[in-house]
């Protein structure tokens, strides 16, 4: 029985895959420990999108080939887009790894380690074929018993210029529909309050065997089970149309909360980013969002720097958000990712330059955000209690139905008392920046 350490980085699509990992393992009898220095069997699931994403791993890694030093006979096994993007430079630059497994390993990781853990020879890296999950597989929740993450596509294929996903992950791959909802059913028999729908792109769901089917797959959820909150988070601005809103308007299940990557306003930068839309469709979506749901939070990401972009785009991207007013941004600064066709682009941004735009739109989003989460004061709304804050003990925390979970704000509830996971009704009295002040009614 061998000692587990494992350390999951990246998105939450990458988090399932180390769920699947953990499940296998632990049926297998491994022991998850905290420790590293504990463990036997030193695990790390590696994200590899963005050369800041690449550092971390890195870095991650590099501290466990430390400890691993200090007890020689401990095994170090590095998985995920890491290895797929980089292979064997791995092998040349980290040679203290003992195996290098690629993105496809969540689905049968048991065998090559347990042949490691026994002394067995194999060839690393190791980048097995291509697959999808399905509900048959183990899967160890690492998220709080109450929330759970249902990754509903594997891939993607919508090419934009920046973005090696495609290259990593391969092209756009869905569940079947039947499969997710028997996996939806198990995640609420052992818990979950908030199940959050995430892909690279959930409207693309299905779309590669003829039609989207992103609004069927919801309607199967909500008539299957009684999970109170459903989520969709990273939904490409060209897929949603008025069927998935005017679900969205009807079911109260459903969250009133759409998380839609942007990237930009210019038209300039979206066309070489290879964005199949433009300003004027970001407006108009953004209209008949607010027309269907008028109470609906949105949030976007902005990627600044990209070459070409000029003074004149900020100022584009600047009006936009005074304008729209949205509940929540993220900004990323764009660094040129080998094998990308961006990475040749002319006019390059310098470093001092994105930094200057980046905290540029943090601060004027800042402002906004302020000012948006005011409207909530004096409110009663639900909120999913994850227990005491991670600030103070003397304060419960948890989240509204328009703050997704580790992205947003949180709301901090200074009187009352609920169990992590109940759904209360709390009274909002204050608003900070990013996160909201209430009591339990």
């Amino acid at each position: 029985m061998y000692q587990l350490h494992l350390v999951s980085l990246g998105c939450p699509k990458n988090l399932v895959d180390s769920e699947l990992m953990l499940g296998s393992l632990q049926k297998a009898g491994y022991q998850v420990v905290q420790d590293p220095e504990r463990a036997d069997l030193l695990l790390v699931n590696t994200c590899g999108f963005i050369q800041s994403a690449v550092e971390e791993g890195i870095d991650e890694i590099l501290e466990l080939v430390q400890i691993k030093k200090q007890f020689p006979k401990k095994k170090l096994v590095v998985t995920g887009c890491l290895v797929q993007r980089y292979k064997e430079k791995l092998v040349k630059e980290l040679p203290e790894v003992d195996l290098l497994i690629g993105t496809e390993g969540a689905k049968d990781i048991l065998t090559p380690i347990n042949r490691l853990m026994v002394g067995k020879e194999q060839p690393s890296p190791q980048l097995p074929a291509r697959f999808l999950m399905d509900a048959d597989m183990e899967r160890q929740l690492s998220t709080p018993f109450f929330r759970a993450w249902l990754k509903i596509t594997e891939g993607c294929s919508n090419c934009c210029s920046y973005c090696m996903i495609p290259t990593i992950r391969g092209s756009l791959r869905s569940r079947e529909i039947d499969d997710l909802v028997t996996e939806a059913i198990r995640l609420e028999l052992q818990g979950v309050r908030e199940l959050t729908l995430i892909a690279q792109d959930l409207t693309a769901f299905g779309a590669e065997k003829g039609e989207a089917q992103l609004a069927e797959l919801i309607s199967r959820l909500l008539e299957t089970t009684a999970i109170p909150w459903l989520r969709l988070l990273y939904l490409y601005p060209e897929g949603i149309d008025e069927r998935l809103l005017k679900l969205m308007a009807r079911q109260s299940r459903l969250v009133p909360y759409l998380d839609i990557p942007f990237q930009h306003v210019s038209n300039a930068v979206l066309k070489g980013m290879n964005r199949r839309y433009c300003r004027d469709d970001l407006y108009r979506l953004i209209d008949t969002i607010r027309t269907l749901m008028p109470d609906c939070a949105l949030r976007t990401t902005f990627l600044l720097g990209f070459p070409g972009e000029t003074d004149a785009d900020i100022k584009m991207l600047e009006d936009f958000i005074t304008e729209v007013q949205l509940d929540h941004v993220g900004v990323f600064g764009y660094t040129n990712e080998e094998g990308c066709p961006s990475e040749f682009f002319p006019d390059q941004c310098s470093a001092a330059v994105k930094q200057e735009r980046i905290d540029h739109i943090l601060s004027l989003q800042a402002s906004v955000s302020e000012k948006v989460l005011r409207k909530y004061i004096g409110r009663v709304e639900p909120v999913l209690v994850r227990g005491c804050s991670r600030e103070t003990d003397l304060l419960l925390e948890g989240r509204t139905r328009y703050q997704a979970p580790e992205i947003d704000g949180c709301v901090y509830i200074t009187d009352g008392w609920a169990e992590p996971g109940e759904i209360v009704q709390a009274r909002i009295t204050d608003a900070k920046v990013y996160d909201l002040i209430g009591v339990i009614e």
